[in-house]
């Protein structure tokens, strides 16, 4: 883990504006199985997804998939557990992920993960059917 995404998971663990969540993990050899659940986090929206300014319209097309583009998101997602504990995880492409918002639990996708120099943060999609 690097220098960034420690001091990054420090902001999202003590930010109070963060939310309570659990990370599931689908089993991709069996999409009937039980997801397994990676464990406690917590999970910071930073806002909409906005797409490069570079994109045209059909990698916007591509990307979105269909999906209303008002359902992505961008977050900061850390694990609960100590780094280089064997509870500590990092969310990859594909997990799900459980948020508790004013005592209601929202389903999210994660996308994929974005690295830059502050490091890693997230695209999220919320699963409008957990309404």
């Amino acid at each position: 883990m690097s220098l960034a995404d420690d001091q990054q998971r420090q902001r999202v663990l003590d930010a109070t504006e963060s939310l309570d969540c659990t990370v599931y993990r689908p089993d991709e050899d069996d999409l009937d199985a039980e997801e397994q659940d990676l464990g406690d986090a917590k999970v910071l929206f930073t806002g909409p997804f906005e797409p490069p300014q570079e994109w045209d319209a059909a990698e916007r097309d591509d990307y979105f998939d269909g999906i209303d583009p008002a359902l992505f998101f961008t977050a900061l997602i850390a694990s609960e557990a100590k780094p280089g504990s064997k509870a500590f995880f990092m969310p990859q492409s594909g997990d799900l992920l459980a948020a508790m918002n004013a005592g209601k639990v929202e389903m999210y996708f994660v996308c994929e993960r974005l690295d830059d120099e502050q490091g890693s943060s997230f695209v999220l999609i919320r699963d409008e059917e957990t309404d």
